[in-house]
């Protein structure tokens, strides 16, 4: 490692790491934040809902297995920057491809290692996550942070979306409903799972109105996670309350937060964010309690909560809400992700949910 050349990252408190370039030899910036999970490092960085974020994995290995042609979530890195403990070089696993530091350097993002990241995680649980730069120099990269923009300045979902509709179909069997899916940051697994119970999905940029989604007459519609502040997404509250209305309707993640914000609740910004794989859940209705995956630094005021909308589902660490649900309308959300990658199985039922949802409103509409 000695031979390495050195980077630095600077956070907007002052403080300075220093550790050794990996991937692209590139100064970047972005919003620093933690992520729990032990495994799916590839995940992690095809995640749209990463954009514009510099991402420290808590797990102090990462690369060790690799990357495989499996495991995207997304067409392309999505991350600002990677910051690690210890980069594995020799991957072992009989699916890999190429390694981490190859990965990162084939779409131009850097990486850096060496960094105490308990120590740096600590600063972020206690002071919040803040703008981060990665640069060649101390000097360097704390000037960058006096020229950068505020991540929460910025629409993210409009830099991630699909620029053209695509479709993706069934796994296999009978034909089942046809979902129109507004792309706000897409992950594939959602597709992948929906695609598993028959689905037919119609994936469509994040800016399209409400009358074209209709004019596909599909049996549902899905609102997907993405990155950013919801706040700055207003474009998307009228489209969401015409097709609420309409059709029935699943959001996940900011998907969950925009239509709460359609039906008048508030959002607000976390300390540090929920980011990893082991996040306690508990349904309000059952009392049963749920392993979850997550990404986000947004959450509803619960508080706010109106339009026939009730919360469902909370966060048992920090009582924030995790679900709601329309006391008439054929509606719900979650805020994690049930679709996993990486992160625990327990909630693909929801999936299951949806579609049995849509198929009775199709039946009950027949």
């Amino acid at each position: 490692m000695t031979n390495k050349k050195k980077a630095y990252l600077a956070l907007e408190d002052g403080s300075i790491y220093e550790g050794h370039s990996f991937g692209a030899n590139a100064p970047t910036h972005g919003e620093v934040v933690f992520a729990t999970s032990m495994t799916g490092y590839q995940e992690m960085l095809t995640d749209p809902s990463y954009a514009g974020q510099i991402v420290v994995p808590t797990y102090p290995m990462i690369g060790n297995y690799g990357i495989n042609s499996q495991d995207y979530e997304s067409k392309k890195i999505q991350v600002a920057g990677f910051v690690v403990r210890e980069e594995c070089r020799e991957p072992s696993h009989r699916a890999s491809e190429r390694t981490l530091d190859e990965y990162l350097k084939s779409q131009d993002v850097p990486g850096i290692s060496g960094i105490d990241t308990r120590a740096l995680v600590r600063r972020l649980r206690s002071r919040g996550v803040m703008m981060g730069t990665i640069d060649e120099s101390a000097e360097a990269a704390t000037f960058r942070l006096k020229t950068i923009p505020r991540y929460d300045s910025i629409d993210f979902v409009k830099l991630v979306t699909t620029t053209e509709p695509y479709e993706w179909k069934p796994t296999e069997g009978r034909p089942g409903p046809r979902i129109a899916v507004l792309d706000s940051g897409l992950k594939y697994n959602i597709l992948r799972n929906l695609a598993r119970l028959g689905c037919s999905m119609r994936v469509m940029p994040c800016t399209t109105p409400a009358a074209e989604v209709l004019k596909l007459k599909p049996d549902g519609v899905f609102f997907s996670p993405g990155p950013g502040d919801p706040a700055l997404l207003d474009y998307l509250i009228g489209t969401i309350r015409e097709l609420v209305e309409k059709k029935p309707v699943m959001g996940i993640c900011l998907g969950h937060q925009l239509i709460g914000r359609a039906f008048g609740a508030e959002t607000f910004k976390l300390k540090f964010g929920h980011r990893g794989a082991n996040h306690p859940v508990k349904d309000l209705e059952t009392g049963r309690v749920y392993i979850t995956a997550q990404n986000h630094g947004y959450a509803v005021d619960a508080d706010t909560v109106k339009g026939g909308l009730e919360v469902s589902q909370i966060n048992l660490n920090d009582g924030t809400v995790e679900g709601l649900r329309h006391r008439e309308l054929p509606l719900f959300t979650i805020q994690y992700h049930s679709e996993a990658s990486p992160g625990p199985l327990d909630n693909t039922y929801l999936f299951e949910r949806f579609v049995e949802m849509v198929k009775a409103h199709r039946k009950g509409n027949s």
